[in-house]
């Protein structure tokens, strides 16, 4: 067999050393020495972020939205930069503190439970409240142009969720979310690079007549390369728990080190590696290091290496951004004292089998019990904060 065509839009813009199987390089254009322990740090994300332009009201202009899609077409996410009002920021923020502060809340199931149960993070459901509808109606009115090429005003709102990441919480497994979803990531403040801002893999996304890249064996490739990136993600985390342990900052609780490296508990996103050998974790197993697939990781790992690339975003306050579910992806850990906070939404772009929606999904009871479908969200609601210019509002 000949040699295996690469994907074009990805390739790196300069030669790297060859990488071994499992050290696939960060493709990263940032050598800042206060990044050096990031799984990968930040680099240059400007291809992947479109600046908000409105048409005088407080929807995209055409042009804005045209170039929006074409990013989310070709890449599977966007960062649209100043979409919101740093106003709004704020009430966004207002929203996950009053859901995070309330014991009652709603804790959500997708993530990392032991970092849940540790309060490492803090992913929590948003009740349906008039005031987050409101919130979450000014989003879908002002990317209208965009959403509705995705979205039927019929599919249903999966969640709105706080992703409050603290200090020692785990890197996430590269991961897809199920099909047929569209999401929303929502920076109501600043994220800094230590504070771990989502990773993408761009050109991973299964739309169709995805597959027949790379001479048909695209999806394989994507495969190969989510496991060597979560093979070095387990090594990274281990690292971090061990040096928790020894250095005693941030301290870890009585039980944390056991339930995150040897639990039987299920959690798909911990170096736990009773469940890791035992072949319990979904995201990754010991069974995926099989000869076949090392021999694979091997032969081909330049090509994996020029292929792809992971991208760690950094987005500004107001910044949304936009991604599809399909598209591999992963929590960064936060390494500052500081929390991170981003709020997020989903909604269905096809139709979603109820039990697919719970394996990846965590709607409020309020939310269950009241269904709200992207063609609500665009219904005249309470007037939001007037938009005007969103990149002025925000200086």
């Amino acid at each position: 067999m000949g040699p295996v065509r690469r994907l074009g839009h990805t390739r790196r813009s300069s030669p790297m050393p060859d990488p071994g199987p499992f050290s696939l390089a960060h493709n990263s254009r940032s050598s800042r020495s206060d990044e050096s322990s990031a799984f990968v740090p930040l680099g240059d994300s400007s291809e992947f972020q479109v600046t908000a332009e409105f048409d005088g009201g407080t929807g995209l202009s055409e042009e804005c939205a045209d170039t929006i899609r074409e990013c989310l077409d070709r890449s599977g996410f966007v960062i649209v930069d100043g979409l919101l009002t740093r106003r709004e920021a704020d009430a966004g923020q207002g929203l996950i503190d009053q859901t995070v502060n309330d014991p009652k809340r709603h804790m959500s199931q997708f993530a990392s439970e032991t970092d849940n149960r540790y309060r490492r993070r803090n992913f929590c459901s948003l009740p349906s409240t008039p005031e987050s509808l409101r919130f979450v109606s000014t989003l879908c009115r002002r990317l209208e142009p965009v959403i509705s090429e995705y979205c039927g005003r019929s599919r249903p709102l999966l969640e709105i969720t706080t992703l409050t990441s603290h200090q020692g919480s785990s890197h996430q497994y590269i991961h897809r979310d199920p099909d047929c979803v569209l999401s929303m990531l929502v920076a109501v403040d600043d994220i800094a690079p230590e504070q771990g801002g989502t990773l993408f893999v761009p050109g991973t996304h299964k739309y169709g007549g995805a597959n027949i890249r790379m001479d048909g064996r695209a999806f394989e490739f994507m495969e190969l390369y989510r496991i060597a990136c979560n093979f070095r993600i387990l090594a990274y985390n281990l690292k971090a728990l061990l040096r928790m342990r020894r250095c005693g900052h941030p301290n870890l609780e009585p039980g944390e080190f056991r339930d995150r490296v040897f639990s039987r508990q299920q959690d798909d996103h911990q170096p736990n590696l009773l469940r890791f050998v035992t072949g319990k974790t979904y995201q990754f197993r010991v069974g995926m290091l099989g000869p076949r697939n090392l021999w694979k990781l091997f032969r081909y790992r330049k090509l994996l290496s020029e292929s792809f690339r992971m991208v760690r975003t950094a987005p500004r306050k107001g910044s949304v951004i936009l991604f599809r579910s399909d598209l591999m992806h992963a929590g960064g850990d936060n390494r500052s004292e500081r929390p991170r906070n981003l709020l997020s939404l989903s909604i269905g772009r096809d139709v979603v089998n109820p039990d697919q929606w719970d394996l990846s999904y965590s709607p409020d009871p309020t939310l269950r019990a009241n269904p709200q479908t992207y063609g609500d969200l665009l219904k005249e609601m309470d007037s939001p904060v007037p938009v005007g210019s969103a990149r002025e509002a925000n200086r």
